[in-house]
């Protein structure tokens, strides 16, 4: 006899474990090695509904990072754009700026470090987040020249060196604006070959903060300050091994147990009834007699319901019938009357 093979039959409940192969929800991923599941969506910020009043645990704004020592705070989102309006920013077309993920304030200009992305990487075991296409990032020359503004603050030596520096400042001032200037010009012609700002989030697992919540810390940029590194700690990061939700809610999954239930009932039923009992017909069905009598009862209690109701329902007179409100015995005088009215006439 040929050997069944049961690995057909368990592929239908082991689910696979080939993380490439599993469809990803945004802002969702597999960890390549240990197969956890990261989902960072529960720390981004949605806006509330017009007609939605904001409890105690809503954000009302985007994520904030405090920038130290470069003079400025970052604010950002995660895989979704801020909520903040942002009506205008360095270099980006009007309709990209909806999808701005993360921007900084200088000198009243608001500029974008990146736009809307919700594809988390792995690299190693670190998880980390980009964001890309954000506003053009400075020249080298006017890069050079903000820091020699910003080195120029620090010393005050004499008179001569003060005037210096002053000179220097609005000369690196007037050259930083047309520099501004030239990237909007190429911006708006449309230039590819633009170098822009970009972020880098690492996020990191923190079982102390509660789910929803995140810390948010800047770690610094790249010299030519057109790439900034922040680092999230949230529990959102710290991943899991339940599968992501498959849409079954409560009702479902207990539908699912109750024909698992009565699937193993009958089938299991009518195996023992036929083999050990020898049973045929419907007689094979477990705990015949029970569910005989419960149809039996169920069928006495339709025939009661249904001749009640018949009773209720008008019925259809005939000539023959005599009002309702007559007895029996006043039909009998009737017809004597009726017979001795035609015996009188027939004598006559």
């Amino acid at each position: 006899m040929r050997p069944i093979s049961l690995l057909p039959i368990l592929s239908c409940f082991l689910p696979s474990f080939a993380a490439d192969s599993k469809p990803l929800l945004p802002c969702t991923i597999y960890q390549p090695t240990t197969n956890a599941y990261y989902d960072i969506s529960p720390i981004a910020v949605q806006p509330l509904v017009d007609h939605k009043k904001a409890h105690k645990d809503d954000r009302t704004e985007s994520w904030h990072a405090r920038g130290y020592d470069i003079g400025t705070n970052f604010t950002l989102n995660f895989c979704a754009p801020v909520i903040e309006t942002i009506e205008e920013a360095v270099g980006i077309k009007e309709d990209l700026l909806k999808n701005i993920s993360a921007f900084y304030e200088w000198k009243g200009k608001k500029y974008s470090i990146g736009q809307t992305s919700t594809e988390l990487v792995f690299r190693g075991r670190e998880l980390s987040l980009n964001y890309t296409n954000g506003s053009p990032c400075d020249s080298p020359s006017t890069h050079d020249r903000r820091k020699l503004k910003h080195d120029d603050d620090d010393d005050d030596d004499d008179d001569e060196d003060d005037k210096k520096k002053k000179g220097d400042k609005k000369k690196a001032d007037e050259d930083e604006d047309d520099d501004r200037k030239s990237h909007k010009s190429k911006s708006a012609k449309g230039d590819d070959n633009i170098r822009r700002k970009s972020t880098l989030i690492s996020l990191a697992c923190d079982q102390n903060l509660p789910l929803g919540k995140a810390h948010i810390s800047f770690i610094g940029s790249s010299p030519d300050q057109c790439t900034y590194f922040f680092r999230a700690k949230t529990m959102a990061a710290c991943g899991g091994v339940k599968e992501p939700p498959t849409g079954l809610g409560a009702g479902g999954v207990f539908f699912v147990i109750f024909l698992i239930f009565l699937a193993v009932y009958v089938l299991g039923g009518i195996a023992y009834q036929r083999t050990v009992q020898h049973q045929r017909g419907w007689r094979q069905l477990p705990n015949y007699n029970v569910w005989a009598s419960i149809f039996s009862v169920l069928r006495d209690i339709i025939i009661i319901l249904t001749s009640s109701c018949s009773r209720l329902l008008p019925r259809r007179q005939g000539y023959n019938q005599l009002p309702s409100g007559r007895g029996r015995g006043s039909r009998a005088d009737d017809e004597n009357r009726l017979i001795d009215q035609l015996d009188e006439e027939w004598d006559d």
